[in-house]
């Protein structure tokens, strides 16, 4: 093999220059980032096609949410330490305070994991097997719950991971063969749009509203003409993020946009409502 020369990137070690798609310097360099983001579009899509990926229904949501698992027992440890401790410091009453909303928003994890194992066993009844799969944002938190739910009805499922400063691994629930590390957010999001047939937004942070706004303003827009139902799950959390009847009052948005969402607050409730919007548009 031509390896390249340690002296110039461009040059095999055995002093022959080496093809352009073989010189990693250049292939890594600002003047190449057009083919950097033609294959985070071609590779995807090459798996795609391999795997009969038709489309699939996307879980938004926090990584920061933990299992209840881990969750109580956080709880419960602190709550052990504090009552050792005759004037325990206020650091570590916060502490619990903190653990103590951990563990209930660890619902939502629990909630993601049963969601996403209905909408796996009815998805494996249909005809090929392959029509609607989980996909998430493939890291932690929400998103490993809906790759688990998937697993634990024995489907296979997505990740669209991201490249990140603070490294984010992919949760080990996707399926390794539609497992992926995007680079660029636009693709990403390109592929999170392209393939998705419902979306269904758990209570999140600045990423998850950057998805549901970004995913809506396309719909209201028509920019994204097919039917895409819309899970809020967790109304008692969002009515208090967002005030939708400010902005209807306030002519914002039109009472037609506020039919684009459909709240949730249990996991049978949500798979009933997608079953039927996915049946009637799509099967």
């Amino acid at each position: 093999m031509n390896k390249p020369s340690k002296k110039y990137p461009h040059m095999g070690a055995n002093n022959r220059p080496l093809p352009a798609y073989n010189n990693l310097e250049f292939i890594n360099s600002p003047d190449a980032r057009l083919i950097r983001v033609m294959c985070e579009f071609l590779e995807p899509m090459r798996r795609f096609r391999k795997m009969a990926v038709r489309d699939t229904i996307v879980f938004f949501g926090s990584a920061r949410t933990l299992t209840p698992e881990v969750a109580k027992k956080n709880y419960k440890d602190l709550q052990q330490k504090i009552r050792k401790q005759k004037n325990p410091p206020r650091a570590l009453l916060q502490q619990l305070e903190s653990a103590k909303i951990q563990l209930d928003t660890s619902k939502y994890y629990e909630d993601a994991v049963q969601l996403a194992y209905l909408l796996t066993r009815w998805s494996k009844t249909l005809s090929d097997g392959k029509r609607f799969l989980i996909c998430s944002g493939g890291g932690p938190g929400i998103m490993e719950a809906a790759n688990r739910g998937a697993k634990k009805a024995g489907g296979p499922s997505l990740g669209f991971n991201i490249t990140l400063p603070h490294e984010q691994a992919p949760n080990p629930y996707i399926s390794p063969e539609l497992s992926f590390d995007f680079h660029y957010f636009f693709v990403r999001k390109f592929w999170f749009a392209y393939l998705a047939k419902a979306l269904i937004i758990f209570p999140g942070g600045y990423g998850t509203l950057d998805e549901f706004f970004e995913m809506i303003t396309l719909i209201q827009t028509r920019k994204i003409e097919k039917a895409l139902p819309i899970i809020i799950y967790g109304t008692e959390y969002w009515k208090e993020v967002i005030n939708f009847d400010t902005m209807l009052r306030n002519q914002m948005i039109s009472p037609e946009d506020l039919k684009l969402i459909q709240f949730a607050d249990t996991p049978e409730f949500a798979f009933d409502f997608l079953k039927k919007e996915l049946t009637k548009h799509y099967l």
